[in-house]
């Protein structure tokens, strides 16, 4: 396993970057880093969705990172500079285990501070397939836009999809819109051209895998105990908002806040309103530390 947290610092001002690698589940996985310039206040892994990576991600990680949080983000199998077929996660466990060997990492680069997962779309599925699969020791989840609430399709297609999972996994079945992503045409643009974005058709190993997974969340909504915030778009047509009513009411978290932004799409870390976003994060994380810590 490699990991080195200096393997590629930046000579641009503001928060130090690190990339590394590990051997994950499945294959090779990718990860960077956003490193604040003191001591890190807490740790955060960041999960991206389905066909994207890590990078896109840089705006929040340097966020995150000025506020004073160490972050680290892996690309899944499949996805960004990750080994694997395009966009093909093999299997939700696997994912789920590499996000959990990425949180390792970064505890042990930055001992004894809270520790938060933050994740989006399918990123927030893996994160509450993990925190719902057994106890995990987290001080806090952030998830944005979990697509719990999927329509599985007609009858043709419910039978088709376990049997390409499993004889043809990387046979194409769905395109995502990226019109749909986001209300700023710069970044729909930047996402179309992106070399690391995959602009195929999702393999149905992985929407298998997606399907199922939310199925086991949703009925095990009631081990999902670790304080919670989730962000969801209303106007969100890719992961349905009612998929954030679902966790509202039968997660078990005690600590649940949930913050609707009227209007926006998919990626609200990416919608023109990303400020007020990113500060409903910071403002959350913070007061979380402060509960942790007793400060």
């Amino acid at each position: 396993m490699t990991t080195d947290p200096k393997a590629s610092e930046s000579a641009e001002p503001g928060p130090a970057t690190a990339t590394g690698e590990f051997d994950g589940i499945g294959s090779r996985i990718a990860w960077r880093a956003w490193l604040p310039e003191t001591s890190a206040r807490a740790v955060i892994v960041l999960v991206h969705g389905v066909a994207e990576h890590s990078g896109r991600y840089a705006h929040v990680g340097k966020r995150l990172a000025d506020s004073g949080f160490a972050v680290y983000a892996l690309d899944h199998l499949g996805h960004g500079k990750s080994a694997g077929s395009n966009a093909n996660i093999d299997s939700m466990s696997g994912a789920a285990d590499n996000v959990a060997e990425m949180l390792k990492i970064a505890e042990r680069e930055h001992p004894d501070v809270p520790r938060f997962l933050v994740a989006h779309s399918m990123g927030s599925l893996i994160t509450l397939y993990l925190a719902t699969r057994a106890p995990i020791d987290v001080d806090g989840i952030v998830v944005s836009a979990p697509p719990l609430d999927i329509a599985v399709g007609n009858p043709l297609q419910r039978l088709l999809g376990p049997l390409l999972s499993r004889f043809a996994p990387n046979f194409g079945v769905l395109k995502l819109d990226s019109s749909m992503i986001s209300r700023d045409p710069e970044v729909i643009r930047a996402y179309d051209n992106d070399p690391l974005v995959f602009r195929g058709k999702l393999p149905a190993r992985t929407g298998m895998e997606m399907l199922n997974a939310t199925e086991f969340v949703k009925n095990r909504l009631d081990k999902l105990t670790v304080p919670l915030l989730v962000l969801h778009g209303t106007a969100d047509a890719i992961a349905a908002p009612s998929s954030t009513d679902l966790i509202e009411r039968s997660a078990a978290a005690k600590d649940l806040t949930v913050i609707r932004y009227e209007g926006l799409y998919h990626e609200v870390f990416n919608e023109p309103e990303q400020d007020k976003v990113l500060s409903d994060v910071v403002e959350w994380l913070e007061a979380h530390i402060t509960a942790d810590t007793g400060k």
